[in-house]
């Protein structure tokens, strides 16, 4: 038999169904611990623990739980550890609760939907804000996801577009699950059309529609990338991938490009963008500023960006095939629907 229990749920209906006693316990590590002090669960017979998404339990701060359960559990056991992604901090903990494991890996996703058109901006960090919202008041963007790499950083651009009015949600691993699903309902219904990620915590997303997907942030794991658009162009639909690089963001770029073997193609900034930036900037509300100096994942400033962009009329074509931003050009940059020029195959 198989009973699963977590957190949002009736507890007296986890009662019933532990009750009957099972076989496999799906469960999340909060709920379980609830039932363990309560004495409706025994783990003294547990004969494999299976530890599914370990990266994303990590960024939703269910360290301290899992590892009180771990040392209720028989050291005679097997352990299965899996994990889509394994930075520092993901090995450590690998360490911690396995004794000399095996190690399997998976070979990388590398293919990009051939239905998602790949464009970069190559702008400075400080007016990243104010180009996404430029962008996103272009009518033709359905419903969106903005991805950026902290959970603080995604906070501040669902802020900053507020303060634009421009309404939006996020969703990372500091938000409750309540708040997680009120944010993703009101995406799927339409209610907010902007929906803020952190990569982990749009792990589960599945929802139809999204016309658009906009890389606040690159990814400084390059497979994130191919998960990112992904979300977009499914079921047969079409989808655009629009890409932020800042200067110090160059190499995360070139490993993507390396990985998909396609090299988005570049655009050049809106007319008359510094002058627009420079007016969101000052009515930019207190606390929204994510560009200043953005911090890696242990916490630490990395240098800013050295080169300022310089903006470009838009009928003017920089050499490399770029294409020029439109305003209202179906929510793309101007090139028409069809696979930009230069794309790869």
């Amino acid at each position: 038999t198989v009973a699963t229990v977590f957190g949002g749920t009736s507890i007296n209906k986890n009662r019933q169904d532990m009750s009957r006693g099972v076989d496999i316990l799906v469960a999340t590590p909060g709920r379980l611990l609830d039932l363990i002090e309560q004495r409706m669960v025994s783990l003294a017979m547990l004969e494999i623990l299976v530890l599914d998404e370990a990266d994303q339990m990590l960024d939703l701060g269910f360290i301290h739980a899992l590892r009180k359960i771990v040392k209720m559990l028989p050291r005679v056991r097997q352990t299965l550890f899996f994990s889509a992604t394994m930075p520092n901090a993901i090995r450590e903990l690998a360490d911690q609760f396995l004794t000399d494991p095996a190690t399997v890996k998976v070979a990388p996703v590398s293919s990009t939907a051939e239905r998602v058109e790949q464009y970069v901006y190559f702008v400075n960090q400080g007016e990243k804000q104010a180009l996404l919202t430029m962008l996103l008041a272009d009518g033709a963007i359905e419903r969106c996801l903005v991805f950026t790499r902290t959970k603080h950083g995604a906070d501040r651009v669902v802020k900053l577009l507020g303060a634009n009015g421009i309404p939006a949600n996020a969703i990372h691993g500091n938000k409750s699950q309540p708040q997680r699903e009120r944010a993703l309902g009101e995406f799927k219904t339409g209610k907010v059309k902007v929906l803020v990620a952190t990569d982990i915590a749009a792990r589960g997303i599945d929802v139809s529609g999204v016309s658009h997907v906009f890389n606040f942030e690159l990814p400084n794991v390059a497979e994130q990338y191919v998960h990112r658009i992904g979300r977009t162009a499914r079921a047969g639909a079409s989808g655009i991938a629009i890409s932020f690089c800042a200067d110090d963001e160059r190499s995360y770029l070139r490993d993507i490009e390396k990985l998909t073997r396609v090299k988005p193609d570049m655009v050049k900034l809106p007319e008359g963008f510094m002058a627009e930036a420079a007016r969101i900037k000052a009515a930019r509300p207190a606390g929204s500023d994510v560009s200043d100096r953005p911090r890696d994942e242990s916490g630490r400033h990395r240098a800013p960006p050295r080169a300022a962009c310089v903006a470009r009329p838009t009928g003017e074509r920089p050499a490399g095939g770029s294409r020029p931003y439109s305003a209202g050009g179906a929510g793309r940059p101007a090139g028409g629907a069809g696979r930009p020029a230069g794309r790869s195959p």
